[in-house]
């Protein structure tokens, strides 16, 4: 194996430090959906554990980062896209507003669905209305962008892929029909580094994509995952240039397969949902070109997730189904540790699971919390009902648990 080059090991390492207490992402600092360390609570409960509850202005879905002692989050505003600044005690430190708000369609969406990201030193906020907003943790805006500029939204539901960021660029991932595009901006000044476009010709609505990108390697140099249009593609962070693309996943050419639940890596394996819940597929991670046959390890028809995407810890793989089935999977084989699931309702699970240390949260959409031991097994720990409808997925910070309501956001102890 390649050692990474002085410069992208020095970022890695300085970014797991100043990252091991955050949450500057989406999916936290390394995209997994977890966490390993700490004593999280077993229960989730209003009248018992409930450290503070605050009020939120209106109906926004994306799930809040942390950094240091800022809770970020972003919100429809009187009209108005906006970021939200709260310490880690509730209070509300600050709200900006960038840009005129596109209202969301879907019950259970919003215009404010994708997550900030931060690298601790600018917060990047992305809309469905096409703002694009740098902040510093004042909330001071230091630039903005309307990315409409890059063509009609013609997403059939509510724009969803956050941000991610590499160790030299800002990256927004744009799948829609037509005008797809990968983008890279300079971090301090907003400036387009590069653009590729990301168009390939699918059945009705298989190239619409709400997943995020995730940050990998290549060959000892940053790389960015993209899920969407029935392709798994690697792309150099430096240019955009595709490393390798994986195909296949959608032989009878069906319509509607929708990409919702973002991939996941484990190790050097990619574990990606599709199919609408229904199919997933892990795949070797390397080479160059089609590596559709050479890199393919295993491809399942009997288990996937639709909305939520999988979780990785412990070296394991966590899919919450949408009727709240659990499959623990090896990322190698494919094959389950084992399979259980969460007492049934009418409501279904649109939120990403959280694994903090050795418990798996998993908010459904009525806004029942329900928690489960996975460290050896599958152990129901209980259900708790935050009074609202929860969409974003949970926060692990430090010991606690941050849910964000629709109307409220919440803190949970031990």
């Amino acid at each position: 194996m390649k050692s990474l080059p002085p410069t992208i090991l020095l970022f890695l390492l300085l970014q797991n430090f100043l990252t091991a207490e955050n949450w500057p992402a989406w999916r936290g600092k390394d995209a997994t959906g977890s966490t390993g360390a700490g004593q999280y609570p077993s229960e989730l409960n209003l009248q018992k554990n409930l450290q503070w509850k605050a009020p939120l202005p209106e109906k926004g879905c994306s799930t809040p980062i942390v950094w240091e002692d800022s809770i970020l989050l972003t919100s429809p505003l009187e009209g108005q896209d906006a970021v939200l600044s709260f310490s880690l005690d509730g209070e509300r430190k600050w709200q900006t507003t960038v840009g005129p708000e596109r209202k969301g369609r879907h019950l259970n969406g919003s215009g404010s669905n994708p997550s900030v990201v931060t690298d601790g030193e600018r917060l990047y906020a992305l809309f469905k209305s096409g703002n694009l907003a740098c902040l510093d943790f004042s909330g001071t805006i230091l630039w903005q962008k309307d990315l409409s500029s890059y063509g009609k939204d013609t997403l059939y539901w509510d724009f969803g892929t956050s941000p991610i960021l590499t160790s030299r660029h800002l990256i927004v991932a744009l799948m829609r029909k037509g005008n797809s595009w990968l983008l890279a901006f300079e971090p301090k000044s907003g400036e387009v580094a590069w653009k590729k476009e990301r168009n390939y010709r699918t059945p009705p609505e298989c190239d619409h994509s709400y997943a995020t990108p995730t940050l990998i390697e290549h060959e000892g140099k940053e790389a960015i995952l993209v899920w969407g249009a029935e392709r798994l593609s690697a792309h150099s962070a430096e240019d955009g240039e595709m490393h390798w693309v994986s195909t296949g996943f959608n032989p009878k050419q069906k319509k509607n397969w929708v990409v919702v639940g973002s991939q996941v890596v484990a190790g050097d394996v990619a574990v990606v949902p599709y199919g609408r819940g229904t199919h997933m597929k892990g795949i070797r991670m390397g080479g160059n070109g089609d590596v559709t046959e050479s890199h393919l390890l295993w491809a399942r028809t009997d288990t996937g997730c639709f909305v939520p995407s999988p979780a990785v810890a412990h070296g394991k793989v966590y899919v919450l189904r949408d009727r709240g089935e659990v499959h623990c999977i090896d990322p190698r084989t494919g094959k389950s540790h084992w399979e259980d699931a969460f007492p049934r309702a009418s409501s279904s699970f649109y939120a990403s699971p959280t694994v903090a240390g050795t418990k798996l949260y998993a908010p459904r959409e009525d806004g029942v919390i329900l928690i489960a031991e996975v460290d050896k097994g599958f152990e129901y720990l209980g259900a708790f009902d935050m009074g609202e409808r929860v969409i974003a997925s949970p926060v692990p910070i430090r010991d606690r648990i941050l849910i964000r309501g629709e109307r409220n956001l919440l803190c949970f102890g031990g």
